[in-house]
Formats: structure tokens, sequence, C-alpha cells
């Protein structure tokens, strides 16, 4: 049984999965890339993982930057997904524009953990942006409006 509305916590879902993945791709990663550094973890005191940008090699750090970038405007997108899924307005063309917001961070992650080019990150960024804030609106009018 669908409850009406709920069709975009499918992409939340997805795109809570990739998180994860992320979160693996980048322990699975910097551990050896730390290993390798011969970085002393029992004596290492605090410090953030920006702290290794300039020790670990960069393509390791993408894996991390990405990893971070994944808890920014996303959650925006989870925020309004549920409440699009709350006011029963998370079907049909908003389901569409979540499976695109997602569809398009997923790509961003690709492209930054691998190549990193910068235009190709941004243009992934921009898109997903212009979905996120098409749902943002939709939110406002559904509860303003609706």
């Amino acid at each position: 049984m669908t409850l009406v509305g709920m069709e975009i916590l499918k992409p939340v879902a997805v795109l809570a999965g990739w998180t994860m993945v992320m979160w693996i791709w980048l322990y699975a990663t910097r551990i050896p890339a730390m290993q390798k550094a011969k970085i002393d973890l029992a004596a290492k005191a605090g410090g953030t993982g920006k702290d290794l940008d300039g020790i670990l090699p960069e393509q390791v750090q993408w894996k991390a930057h990405n990893y971070n970038h994944l808890h920014e405007a996303p959650t925006v997108f989870y925020a309004v997904a549920l409440l699009l899924a709350l006011i029963g307005m998370g079907d049909g063309f908003n389901a569409t524009l979540g499976w695109a917001y997602v569809a398009l961070r997923i790509a961003h992650s690709l492209v930054q953990v691998t190549s990193n080019k910068v235009m190709l990150r941004f243009s992934l960024f921009a898109l997903s942006t212009l979905c996120l804030m098409a749902l943002v609106l939709h939110a406002l009018i559904g509860v303003f409006h609706g």
C-alpha cells in the first residue's frame, strides 16, 4: 500500500544510502593513505579531516570533501522532501524533481572523487540546486496556499 505524497521518500532513502557509500569510500582510501604517510593516530589529539589537506594525496581528500558536501545542501533536501511528503505533495513532479536532485548529487560526487573537474562539478551542483529551489518553492506554496 502506497500512501499519497510519499513517493519522494524513495530518493531521500537513496541519497542517504549514497552518503553511506561515500563514508565507506572515504575511509577505505583514507586509512591506507594515513598508514602510508606514517601518521600515528594514537599520538594525534583532536583535529579535523581538513587538517589532512596537504598531507594526504588530493585524490584521497576529495572523498572526504565530498562526504562533507553531502551534509550541506542535501540537508535542505531531506527537510523539504519530508515536508512535501507530510503535506501530501511528494508525488508526481515533486518526486521527479527529487530523483533529479539525487541523480545530480550522485553525479557530482562521482566527478568530485574521480577527476574533480571544477566546471563540471559546478554545473552539476548548479543544476541540483535548481531542483532543490523548485522543491522549496513547491513546499512554500503547499504550506501557505495548500
